[in-house]
């Protein structure tokens, strides 16, 4: 958000990008892509092909590990990093002089590297921190306390013998562990963050209409119509199978009501986990329930670049006078900067209707045992 009095802001964007340590001349265009799917963010950039510089022709066509880093400003004068990472590809353009990059950010060398241990005697905290260390990432970790032998032993040792063992990644492992701790994932910058959900202290973003160059809203209406989660699952110890089932309904009569009048309808799904105890499925189905709700109600706008837009931060949309006016949580963020049209940002946020949630008590199921 700018401040009301123009005389004491001046926008005069610009972006800095970083290869090798050395800043990039001719720069016409970069774009970083953030967001929050426990998968890489990834950047791409343009610029002149210049043959008097250190980092010309003959360095993009046998340079094998390049870093690059992002940096973008409003005031020409104060920098924000927004991604620090390596090149994937890189395209040069003879004729018109004209090299392009792009590349991932550094959960890359995560991504990259198979892993052939299983850590049964660690906690997902302690395996974090070690991945972390191997690739000189600073770890942010929040401790845990549970040894992850028990999660594998409620996938039956499948992830032991196979999912862990020479075929699965270092990120696919974190990844595994952190749903399990119901935990974010994500690399910032040199930092690995391994943690609860939304536990930035940011306040909320303000926006509305009027500070954005286009702006959209969408619902879904078959989830607005309310939610139904179960899950089932056979605990192979108690040789007994239940289920557990939770419901969350809009707290709007236009939201639970069909299109003839003719009463609540909702979606119904179902999830198989295997040798939870009731607790644990009761958990699972809520969290489940809050992810379906989330993707009911959808902004995406574009507005001027602003440094503190960033995925996981909440956002309070207001001013357009209609039940979309309320909280969402920031998805993606893209920020591109061009010779053309300056510094934008495209984001795109999600959030539910307020609910009503209720919770049946655990019912047996049919089950045969193997």
């Amino acid at each position: 958000m700018l401040p009301s009095d123009p005389q004491t802001y001046q926008r005069s964007p610009t972006a800095s990008v970083l290869a090798n340590g050395e800043v990039l001349p001719g720069l016409i265009d970069v774009e970083v892509i953030s967001n929050n799917h426990f998968s890489a963010d990834r950047f791409s950039a343009s610029f002149a092909l210049n043959a008097d510089v250190a980092i010309g022709g003959n360095f993009w066509s046998s340079a094998l590990d390049i870093s690059i880093e992002v940096m973008f400003s409003v005031n020409a004068t104060s920098f924000a990093s927004f991604i620090t990472g390596t090149v994937d590809t890189v395209s040069i353009n003879v004729i018109k002089g004209l090299v392009s990059v792009s590349g991932r950010d550094l959960s890359a060398q995560l991504l990259e590297t198979k892993i052939e241990e299983t850590f049964s005697n660690y906690t997902s905290s302690e395996i974090a921190s070690l991945l972390a260390t191997r690739h000189g990432l600073i770890p942010n970790i929040a401790q845990t306390t549970t040894v992850v032998g028990r999660y594998y032993q409620d996938e039956h040792d499948r992830i032991t013998l196979g999912q862990f063992s020479r075929t699965t990644t270092e990120w696919d492992l974190l990844v595994f562990l952190a749903l399990q701790e119901g935990f974010d994932l994500s690399v910032t910058g040199t930092t690995l963050n391994f943690g609860p959900a939304n536990s930035t202290t940011q306040a909320p973003y303000p926006i509305s209409p009027a500070d954005c160059i286009d702006m959209k809203l969408g619902r879904c209406l078959t989830l607005a119509q309310g939610i139904g989660v179960t899950v089932k699952s056979w605990n192979s110890r108690r040789r007994s199978a239940f289920a557990q089932t939770v419901t969350g309904t809009c707290n709007t009569d236009t939201a639970s009501t069909g299109t003839n009048g003719g009463g609540a309808r909702s979606q119904q799904f179902v999830f198989m986990r295997p040798n939870l105890t009731e607790d644990q499925a009761l958990n699972f189905a809520h969290s489940k329930l809050n992810d379906l709700a989330m993707h009911e109600r959808t902004v995406e706008f574009t507005l001027p670049g602003d440094l503190s837009l960033t995925p996981n931060r909440q956002l309070v949309l207001v001013g357009t006078g209609t039940e979309f006016d309320q909280a969402y949580r920031i998805d993606v963020v893209e920020s591109r900067l061009n010779l053309n049209e300056g510094f934008t940002q495209r984001v795109r946020a999600k959030s539910s209707s307020p609910r009503t949630i209720s919770t049946g008590a655990p019912s047996a199921v049919n089950a045969i045992a193997n």
